[in-house]
């Protein structure tokens, strides 16, 4: 079982190899087996090459990376925390971006650390354990 849950935006460095060092968090988790996806992060990098359909060489390093990164169905117990993350945000109007709060219903259901950039928005879940490994 994993312990971190990469958020899009980390994997979307990865791919682009902006960061040596995230390269090689991710290469020493792939071999410990600590690190997965969401469901829901394969569904927005693939999205991403919907919008995108001439980049080529963008393709192939999103299909070559999600060929190796395990990827973690979406689980019901997800479900339950997005229930009420949504309701409290609703209420708050502490809002946070529908994708980025189902991914991190899906880190809070795993019991996982989420791996994100986006300590701005993240930050404000409560319960969510985040680390940022492109810092």
């Amino acid at each position: 079982m994993p312990n971190y849950l990469l958020d899009t935006d980390i994997c979307s460095y990865a791919i682009k190899r902006k960061q040596p060092e995230l390269l090689s968090k991710i290469r020493a988790g792939l071999i410990h087996e600590e690190i997965a996806i969401s469901a829901i992060t394969r569904g927005e990098l693939l999205y991403g090459l919907e919008i995108a359909p001439n980049a080529t060489s963008l393709k192939r390093a999103v299909l070559a990376f999600l060929e190796y990164i395990p990827c973690l169905e979406w689980p019901v117990s997800a479900a339950d925390h997005y229930a009420k993350l949504r309701g409290s945000q609703k209420m708050t109007g502490n809002h946070v971006g529908y994708m980025d709060t189902l991914i991190a219903c899906h880190a809070l259901a795993e019991n996982l650390i989420l791996v994100t950039n986006n300590e701005r928005d993240f930050s404000r879940i409560p319960g969510l354990k985040i680390e940022n490994w492109a810092a």
